[in-house]
């Protein structure tokens, strides 16, 4: 009974469509959003009663992860990957980890049963 967790960081705009590619592959997923900084170009802002510009520090960002048994991963990956895709540098970064164990607390079962 192996799990693995996956944890995709996408944008924040992609979050509906991707979403919606998971609502049928796995039993539940958790999204946090925040700011985050890597490949991606940084949106440009205006400051000083729009006179002046300025690079954005961060990216608004979403996190979204989720545990599935061995089998499933491929297929999240995937959904994850082609709802996210829109060919710009900074479309996100999928991890892939393993879990050793889960347990669900209302209902007290573990392993894949508590997915």
């Amino acid at each position: 009974m192996q799990m693995k967790r996956i944890e995709a960081t996408i944008q924040t705009d992609k979050v509906g469509t991707v979403s919606e590619a998971l609502k049928e592959k796995v039993g539940g997923y958790t999204i946090l959003e925040g700011n985050g900084r890597g490949s991606g170009k940084r949106q440009t802002m205006r400051a000083g009663r729009g006179t002046g510009t300025f690079e954005a520090e961060y990216n608004k960002v979403a996190t979204v992860s989720t545990i599935v048994d061995d089998s499933l991963v491929e297929s999240v990956v995937s959904a994850i990957a082609d709802a996210a895709f829109t060919g710009n540098s900074g479309d996100g970064i999928i991890t892939v980890e393993s879990i050793e164990d889960v347990i669900n607390i209302a209902s007290k079962k573990r392993g894949t049963e508590a997915l």
